[in-house]
């Protein structure tokens, strides 16, 4: 084994040192891939050394250097180097994460990282937590938390009697929701017809005015989602206004704060979230700003007794311990990886002086993109960065909208081929345009003018063909 290992490292550290050069698309195409990999189950063994080697030099160009510095799609954080380290020794330790009993280091470690988070966003310091697998599943720990308390309120116990017969219950969201939250609401069983959007402005905010309306129609058991960021554009909803008015109908208020509860971290940027500390619970992705490698979510919850009660499982078999933290009381998984770790190694690393610099270099990087790009001709700047996403939209003389549609997906796609930059394309308000998204900790200035040049050199040839 110790070869392999070996050769591990080795062929990691060769995979961070060519990010910067190396194309950031995967050029092998999929016929490519199944070729490669697929066949039948080895009858024998092959040597540790060798599959590892055979693994890597398959993959390599099926790979998007989504860790590197010019990788601007999704929002997709590259691995700090003390939050990487820290991974391998998690999947060298291999301890489950479940149990203070399974692994007494990795749960006190856990437990300090939630506390830290809890600090570094100035959240309610009585607030439970739980590290989950990402923010999908953070959003689903917080909202049957939610579930069960406001379920509760009316008379149902819904971890007892389960949700046939129960009170309807309603979840009033932001119509710019991330579709983990439809997805929450079908791992609780809800269904979509619980849903509730209130349309927003053009700015991406709930209006209050909508949002009383809507609450004020019926008595059922209600919990509201509210955006700290969005993903098209970053906007922020207005929680100083729109948490009070929820809280005095009753509503249990969540915040799918993915990317934008990170904005907590950072003095410049921290007036977009101001009020969002009275919510009851608030969900993010440790993959994302904090630069963690992926199978990371944090959900953060201010009824403990809501918490654990929509999470927390006895057995005969399972050794629980009274005076120390037991994950398994927090979050939906058994088995699970000490995922905690890496937040603890990515935090002291950073520290919170560092946070804030990552935060606000992002969102710089960002603005540099959206106006250097959108000060090139034919392209139309649809939203500046109030955050950390921008958007870009690509148009021709001429061309009815739809027709721009095309083209903007045409130079999206033509941009990533060049493997100088990669980017994704959205839909608002009905037209497509490309998503800047900034939030790996690899990004430089540097980059940010290569992406730059990269849709100049596109645009330049299009005007020629013209």
């Amino acid at each position: 084994m110790s070869q392999a290992l070996t050769d591990a490292a080795r062929l990691a550290h060769d995979w961070l040192d060519g990010l910067t050069e190396r194309p950031v698309q995967a050029r092998a195409s999929l016929e490519d891939l199944r070729a490669r990999f697929a066949g039948p189950l080895p009858e024998v063994p092959s040597a540790p050394e060798d599959v590892i080697s055979t693994l890597d030099r398959d993959m390599r160009d099926g790979l998007l250097g989504s860790a590197g510095g010019r990788f601007f799609a999704w929002v997709i954080g590259g691995g700090l180097e003390s939050a990487l380290a820290a991974d391998w020794l998690v999947s060298t330790w291999d301890q489950n994460a479940a149990l203070y009993a399974c692994g007494p280091a990795v749960s006190v470690v856990e437990e300090v990282a939630g506390e830290w988070l809890k600090d570094l966003f100035d959240l309610p310091r009585e607030a439970s937590f739980g590290f989950t697998t990402g923010c999908q599943l953070a959003h689903m720990t917080s909202l049957a938390a939610a579930r069960h308390a406001v379920l509760k309120r009316q008379g149902w116990d819904v971890e007892s009697d389960g949700l046939h017969g129960a009170p309807r219950l309603r979840v009033i969201v932001n119509d710019q929701k991330h579709g983990s939250i439809q997805q929450a609401v079908n791992y609780l069983g809800l269904g979509q017809r619980s849903l509730v959007p209130v349309e927003t402005r053009g700015d991406g905010r709930i209006p209050a005015d909508s949002f009383a309306q809507v609450l004020s129609e019926t008595d059922d058991a209600t919990i509201v989602v509210l955006n700290a960021a969005d993903l098209n554009i970053g906007a922020c909803d207005d929680f100083e206004t729109l948490i009070p008015i929820a809280k005095d109908a009753g509503a249990w208020v969540h915040v799918d704060g993915a990317f934008g509860l990170f904005a907590r971290a950072s003095a410049k940027h921290r007036h977009l979230v101001r009020g969002l500390e009275h919510a009851d619970s608030w969900a993010t992705d440790g993959h994302k700003w904090l630069n963690v490698p992926f199978d990371c979510g944090i959900a953060i919850i201010r009824d403990r007794v809501a918490h654990k009660a929509a999470m927390t499982i006895t057995a005969p078999y399972i050794a629980a311990r009274r005076a120390a933290r037991d994950q398994i009381d927090w979050n939906p998984e058994w088995s699970r990886r000490a995922r905690g770790v890496p937040v603890y190694a990515a935090l002291r690393e950073l520290g919170r002086s560092g946070v804030q610099d990552l935060v606000d270099r992002c969102c710089d990087h960002c603005a540099a993109i959206v106006a250097g790009i959108g000060a090139l001709p034919n392209v139309e700047t649809v939203s500046e960065p109030m955050l950390n996403q921008g958007l870009l939209r690509f148009t021709q003389v001429g061309n009815a909208p739809e027709e721009n549609d095309e083209y903007t997906d045409r130079v999206i796609s033509e941009i990533n081929d060049t493997g100088e930059a990669f980017f994704s394309g959205t839909t608002w308000q009905g037209r497509r345009a490309m998503r800047v998204s900034v939030v790996n900790w690899r990004t430089t200035e540097d980059d940010v003018r290569r992406a730059i040049a990269a849709a100049a050199d596109i645009l330049s040839h299009h005007r020629e063909l013209i």
